[in-house]
């Protein structure tokens, strides 16, 4: 970990992700004490609003929050007392002048920037900072994804910080790995003797992770259509999250040994055979919660082969999972909004309950990470009773993760923990380098094969979970989706 720094600066500060994430988080932080006493937190953007501006804006986002919480009026004000702002135009270097005056005096006792622009604009923008002065060691960058588009723009991109950023200043950010629950994989596995004998090809037999939407393209049409699910999603969340189900133990908590284990796993993905073990779809029109929703060529207004949803059946060709398909999942305008890991065990190698009428179920362990964050393992139990007719057994649930456990600890959004990190110096939630390009690699190649195949979009309807050709990539293996 590095020293805190004392200037956070926010490209992108009147977007979006700003006012729905980025802003709430830094004044949740505050408001618990956690940010550095003298941290100031400049925001720019191409508009002239004036530190007044930013602050009324936030004012507008915060005060609610206040409100939830019941904190007293000067704990925003202490808030936005930390907000300035200044403007600056990513695709103007010239307009960096203004940035670097007003930054430049703190920048010896850190500066960490976060970079929430279009990758179109990262390098004028890297190249606008050094030109300001604010590229230098004691400066870390924070950039948020799409990191390009496949492994050749990928790497232009990340050549292009390098230039400027070597890699331990340097912090790519999947948000996926600040939520509370995924960190918590780690501790499941890691902190408790009775997971490890079982994590191996020996007792599991398959792994699910599904991640649905049921919103559409919400305002994302020229970046989606240009992307698809299986770049938009599973190139970074969903491998990530497979990283980390699979990884091995790493020898400390540590950002690089955590991080070289990760990326062993996404090394040892075996190449998929697109036309057997990936289906793509795209939604029609169909229902959500029971009211109606247009497909995705009427959203669109134009022609597209963008598939909104892709399964795939993916292997890791290493001693721990030879054997155990992993099954991915996700797609727009699917009945639920759900994040989920399924760990599915085999079954006891013999029932003794068999000849008493008992009926087993494989335990699963349910890793679920949105809509609500929780942990629970179903195993089997017997149901009270005489057993006159018989033993009779239920699967019931072990609440792993117990809301009542941690009442006394507020829970956190993704962002509040990876802003911490950034302003820490702390790296271990962040993606290195060579995960990026180990992802890209595997990605880039089940698309070859889905052009090489002719493969197009099977169409489903809005409110369903796919085509039914999802269904059947399971299916053959014996195995049923998680729905």
């Amino acid at each position: 970990m590095g020293q805190p720094c004392e200037t956070l600066l926010l490209f992108g500060v009147t977007g979006d992700l700003s006012r729905r994430m980025l802003l709430p988080s830094l004044f949740g932080l505050d408001a618990d004490g956690l940010l550095p006493a003298d941290l100031r937190i400049v925001g720019t953007a191409r508009h002239e609003i004036g530190d007044e501006g930013l602050r009324e804006e936030a004012r507008k986002v915060v005060e609610p929050l206040a409100a939830d919480r019941k904190l007293d009026a000067t704990v925003v004000d202490r808030f936005l007392g930390r907000l300035s702002y200044v403007a600056a135009d990513a695709s103007d270097v010239a307009s960096f002048a203004g940035l670097g005056e007003s930054v430049r005096p703190r920048i010896d006792k850190g500066l960490a920037i976060f970079l929430s622009t279009a990758p179109s604009l990262f390098e004028p923008t890297i190249a606008g900072l050094e030109q300001a002065g604010l590229a230098g060691a004691t400066t870390r960058l924070a950039l948020e994804k799409p990191l390009g588009q496949d492994l050749a723009s990928s790497r232009e991109i990340n050549d292009a910080v390098a230039r400027v950023f070597p890699e331990d200043r340097t912090f790519r950010i999947d948000h996926y790995l600040g939520k509370e629950t995924v960190q918590n994989l780690l501790a499941l596995r890691f902190g408790n003797v009775m997971f490890e004998p079982l994590w191996t090809a020996r007792a599991i037999e398959h792994v699910q992770i599904t991640v649905s939407e049921t919103v559409g393209l919400e305002g994302r049409t020229g970046y989606f259509d240009g992307m698809g699910s299986l770049r938009d999603m599973v190139q970074n969340h969903m491998l990530q999250l497979l990283a980390l189900v699979a990884m091995e133990a790493p020898a400390r908590f540590t950002a690089d040994d955590v991080r070289d284990e990760k990326v062993k796993v996404l090394r040892s993905l075996r190449p998929l055979d697109a036309a057997k073990e990936s289906v793509i779809g795209q939604y029609t029109a169909g229902a959500i919660a029971g009211q109606p929703v247009p497909g995705y060529l009427d959203e669109l207004a134009a022609p597209s082969g963008t598939e909104t949803f892709v399964a795939l059946k993916a292997h890791v060709d290493n001693w721990r999972w030879q054997g155990v398909p992993f099954y991915l999942r996700t797609g727009k305008r699917l009945p639920s909004r759900v994040s989920e890991i399924i760990i599915q065990f085999r079954q006891v190698p013999h029932s003794i309950f068999s000849g008493k009428g008992a009926q087993l179920q494989r335990n699963r362990l349910i890793i679920s990470i949105q809509p609500e964050e929780n942990i629970r393992l179903a195993i089997m139990a017997k149901q009270p009773g005489l057993d006159r007719q018989g033993i009779r057994l239920r699967e019931v649930d072990l609440d792993i993760r117990n809301a009542n456990a941690f009442a006394d600890v507020r829970r956190r959004i993704a962002y509040e923990r990876l802003l911490i990190d950034l302003i820490e110096g702390e790296s271990t939630l962040f993606v290195r380098r060579d995960e990026v390009e180990a992802q890209w690699r595997w990605v880039d190649a089940i698309r070859r094969g889905w052009s090489e195949t002719g493969m197009t979009p099977k169409p489903y309807a809005a409110g369903t979970w796919g085509p039914a050709a999802a269904i059947a990539l399971t299916e053959r293996d014996g195995v049923t989706w998680h729905d």
